[in-house]
C-alpha cells in the first residue's frame, strides 16, 4: 500500500486498566513504554497516526492527541468516535480510520493491508483470530460519526460488539503464529503481570 493509500490510525489509551491496577500503556516492556511498541508496528502500515489519551497523558508521542469526546473514560467506544470525529476534521480525504488498543504491543505488520482489502463504503471490518472477535482493532467507515455520537448518549450503550452488530460488518480473521514457546496471538494483549512478564519472554527470544 502506498502511503497515499494508507488509512489513519488512532491508538486507544484512555482505558482505566483496572484488572493491571496501573496505567498499562506507559508500563516499560523490553525498555519502552507499551504504547511506543504499538507506534512503532502502526507506522509502517498507517498514515497518519494519532492518539487518544486523556488530556493530562505524560508520554509525549510527538502525535495528534483527540480525548474522549465524552467524560469519565467511559470505554473505546469514546475513543472510536474520537477517532470519526478526527475524520471529520480532515474532510472527504480518508473513509475509514484504524482502532487499535494499546495494550497490544505485536499487531501483525499484515493488519491495515489485510483489513482494508475488505473496505467498502459504510461497513465495519473486524479482526479476529484464535475464533475470536477483537472489535476495537478494526477500521470503521466515516459515516459512523453522527450514529455514534446518538448511541453513546444512552449510558447503557458502552459495549463495542452491540454497536457493531447495528451495522454492515466483515470479519478477518488472522492466523496464530508458532513460535518455540507455542502458538501466539497476533492480538495478544496485556492485562495482568502474567501477561507482561509473558511479552518480556517473547521479546527476549526475538519472537514478538
Amino acid at each position: 500500500m502506498s502511503k497515499q493509500d494508507r488509512f489513519p490510525a488512532i491508538i486507544l489509551a484512555g482505558g482505566q486498566s483496572r484488572r493491571m491496577g496501573r496505567e498499562k500503556t506507559q508500563m516499560l516492556l523490553g525498555g519502552k513504554p507499551l504504547i511506543a511498541h504499538i507506534l512503532h508496528r502502526l507506522r509502517s502500515q498507517a498514515d497518519p497516526v494519532w492518539s487518544n489519551a486523556p488530556t493530562d497523558y505524560p508520554l509525549d508521542l510527538g502525535l495528534p492527541n483527540y480525548p474522549d469526546p465524552l467524560p469519565d473514560r467511559p470505554g473505546p467506544l469514546a475513543g472510536v468516535l474520537a477517532g470519526l470525529i478526527a475524520l471529520e476534521q480532515h474532510g472527504e480525504r480518508y473513509s475509514h480510520i484504524l482502532t487499535v488498543p494499546g495494550d497490544t504491543p505485536f499487531l501483525p505488520l499484515d493488519l491495515v493491508d489485510r483489513l482494508s482489502a475488505e473496505a467498502t463504503t459504510g461497513t465495519i471490518i473486524l479482526a479476529a483470530s484464535g475464533g475470536r472477535t477483537h472489535p476495537v482493532i478494526a477500521l470503521w467507515p466515516r459515516n459512523l460519526a453522527s450514529d455514534l455520537k446518538v448511541w453513546l448518549d444512552d449510558p447503557d450503550h458502552r459495549r463495542v460488539f452491540d454497536f457493531a452488530e447495528r451495522h454492515p460488518r466483515v470479519i478477518v480473521d488472522f492466523p496464530m503464529i508458532k513460535t518455540e514457546m507455542g502458538p501466539r496471538d497476533p492480538f495478544f494483549n496485556i492485562n495482568t503481570p502474567e501477561d507482561l512478564a509473558q511479552a518480556e519472554a517473547l521479546l527476549q527470544k526475538g519472537i514478538g
